[in-house]
């Protein structure tokens, strides 16, 4: 079977530039590649894929593509004496390196500098305990973590002074080797160097060849109004540095709240239990409750029941995200008296007779509840 034209195998114009040559080829390798496609289709799938390989790499190389564009296929036939055949997979094991690089993207964020392995620092946690006043109102404060300096004793090179660091042997500088398994070549990082591209003889005594030293720095961190319990705050470039010139990694400041003697806290809402004696419930009047940005006051109806809930506007916390504030829930909790003298035992006793001759008016959830329990023994 004569073969087809190669701009028409990759379906591009035979003016068109290396990048669409690759672009088309990258996209053709993927759909028709034997791991991705079984059973009857894979036969198929796979001339086509051979096919396609062929077409690129003779496109690729200006001095094939021109004698390609010259000659046809007699001139990249090797058997015809020009150009070269098909042989070898160079510029395919390139391509599809690619293809693996544009779907995967660089393992830990590495990228190429300079013929080296680039890699991205580490980010970082910190965890900071503040109050619910100081979540409430934001606060400015300053934190130290741990750094890295240059080394002044190597300054920066990671060997002993008077020596330099020697280019790897094993990936000639480039801090990656190629493994080639039939059609693939499987770029992995220099074991030798990790990366770097130079294996240091000598390294300096001060920072054990890292180049660097630990050091403590001091941030100064702003805490903004209404965070609250889990949020964290980004820190731009203070995590640990990159690796062969690479950018460093981020500070994540993880904020943990305090827990607060009276208010507990629930998204912008604070609540807090209010004791209120056995006479203030019952005979009603105003009480002071506290709010986190001063005092208020409620006023108490009659007959006021343990649980009641008070709720007060606009008295609880704005949040980050919030363009009012939340509310103040506060909880009545009727205290029952305690180590009683004799004369107010009498009262209370003479009190509780009066009640009683009064029969259920004084007592709303007594019948209530009486009548339920009569009715689950039935």
């Amino acid at each position: 079977m004569a073969k087809r034209d190669y701009y028409e195998v990759l379906g591009v114009a035979k003016n068109a530039s290396d990048d669409d040559i690759k672009k088309a080829y990258r996209k053709l390798a993927m759909k028709h590649h034997p791991d991705r496609n079984q059973g009857d289709d894979a036969k198929k799938a796979e001339e086509k894929f051979k096919e396609a390989k062929e077409a690129y790499e003779m496109l690729t190389d200006p001095q094939k593509r021109a004698a390609y564009d010259q000659y046809g296929h007699a001139g990249v036939d090797p058997n015809m004496g020009r150009g070269a055949g098909a042989e070898g997979f160079g510029g395919f094991a390139e391509a599809f390196g690619d293809i693996f690089g544009d779907i995967f993207g660089g393992a830990g964020g590495q990228q190429r500098r300079g013929g080296q392995q680039v890699f991205r620092g580490s980010d970082l946690s910190y965890a900071m305990e503040i109050t619910l006043e100081e979540a409430a109102a934001g606060k400015e404060t300053q934190i130290r973590i741990p750094s890295y300096e240059t080394c002044e004793t190597c300054h920066g090179s990671g060997a002993k002074p008077g020596t330099s660091p020697k280019t790897c042997t094993t990936c000639n500088g480039a801090g990656t080797v190629h493994m080639r398994q039939g059609f693939f070549s499987i770029q992995q990082t220099c074991p030798h160097c990790r990366g770097s591209g130079k294996i240091i003889p000598d390294p300096c005594t001060t920072c054990n060849g890292a180049g660097r030293v630990k050091r403590n720095k001091t941030l100064e961190v702003k805490i903004p109004a209404g965070i609250n319990e889990g949020m964290r705050i980004r820190s731009s470039g203070n995590g640990e540095p990159g690796t062969n010139g690479g950018p460093p990694g981020d500070l994540y400041i993880e904020i943990r709240i305090k827990p607060h003697d009276i208010f507990e806290r629930d998204g912008d809402d604070l609540h807090c239990t209010v004791p209120v004696s056995l006479t203030t419930a019952a005979l009603g009047g105003s009480i002071e409750v506290p709010t986190l940005g001063g005092k208020a006051e409620i006023d108490l109806p009659e007959g006021t029941q343990h649980g009641k809930t008070f709720r007060l506007r606009g008295k609880g916390i704005k949040g980050v995200r919030s363009s009012y504030p939340g509310d103040l829930y506060c909880h009545v909790s009727v205290e029952t008296p305690i180590k009683l003298t004799e004369h107010q035992r009498k009262l209370l006793k003479e009190l509780d007779e009066s009640f009683r001759k009064a029969g259920d008016r004084h007592s709303p959830n007594a019948k209530t509840w009486t009548d339920r329990v009569k009715d689950l023994f039935k």
